[in-house]
């Protein structure tokens, strides 16, 4: 099993529900999260004082799926988060060593 951890621009977060949905993936996390990375964040003007953004807003999505799912589910969300423009975000995988579903005491596959 996997835990794939996508941090993605908070407006692009409709998309990427849809397609792991289409997908079939059952359940998902969203927290949500600021930091930056290359853009360093943005300056705005605000009542005409410009002032430094240092940490922009992002949406951080965690899904466990099983290791022959996890290159499609990787490849969907990059699609549906991307823009081509900087700050599209990042995403990566772990390996997971157990899940167990706290309902029924299910674990490994069967309790994703």
């Amino acid at each position: 099993m996997k835990l794939i951890t996508a941090i993605v621009k908070p407006y692009r977060l409709d998309e990427v529900k849809t397609a792991l949905q289409e997908l079939g993936v059952q359940g998902l996390t969203v927290t949500e999260a600021s930091g930056y990375g290359r853009q360093r964040g943005h300056t705005e003007v605000y009542r005409g004082a410009e002032y430094q953004v240092d940490l922009v807003p992002k949406v951080r999505i965690d899904v466990v799926v099983r290791d022959e799912e996890a290159d499609a589910v990787i490849d969907a969300i990059v699609k549906a988060a991307q823009t081509g423009k900087i700050g599209d975000g990042k995403v990566w995988a772990v390996p997971v060593e157990t899940v167990v579903r706290v309902r029924t005491g299910e674990r490994g596959p069967d309790a994703l």
